[in-house]
């Protein structure tokens, strides 16, 4: 995966949903110590979440702000952090290869969601840290803003 270049386009990886129903909220505050390292994709409880690119699972886990979280480690080292879920996908575990659209579990609101309308967060972390990934689901759609 650290070989192959970043992605300069990915799908959205919530199913049924267009990049401009998304609101860009990376880099709003969350509280008085952070911001919003990504982006909140709503959609109905259950709704069917998907790999945005290819890549490795590098954690599978229930904790933290998160809740029910899923990591990958896509092309050039990029990190790909999918919380909030309400489940995983049926064995869904660390190692598993994925490529883009396959099933990582479904929308939630676990962790700090939780009590909130059901969604995904998605972020990206790169070698200089987080960034919005919103342009580059608006790249996989052009002319559907």
């Amino acid at each position: 995966m650290m070989q192959l270049p970043a992605p300069t386009a990915i799908s959205v990886p919530v199913q049924g949903i267009r990049p401009r129903q998304i609101g860009d909220t990376f880099g709003a505050p969350r509280g008085r110590d952070r911001t919003h390292h990504g982006v909140d994709i709503f959609a109905k409880r259950g709704t069917p979440v998907r790999a945005a690119t290819q890549g490795v699972v590098v954690a599978v886990r229930d904790k933290g702000l998160g809740g029910k979280q899923v990591w990958v480690m896509g092309p050039a080292g990029q990190r790909h952090y999918y919380a909030h879920l309400d489940d995983w996908a049926p064995g869904l575990a660390m190692g598993s290869l994925l490529q883009p659209g396959d099933l990582l579990g479904t929308v939630g609101d676990t962790g700090n969601a939780k009590g909130t309308p059901p969604h995904l967060h998605y972020g990206i972390y790169g070698r200089d840290g987080p960034f919005d990934p919103l342009p580059l689901m608006h790249a996989a759609s052009p002319g559907k803003r």
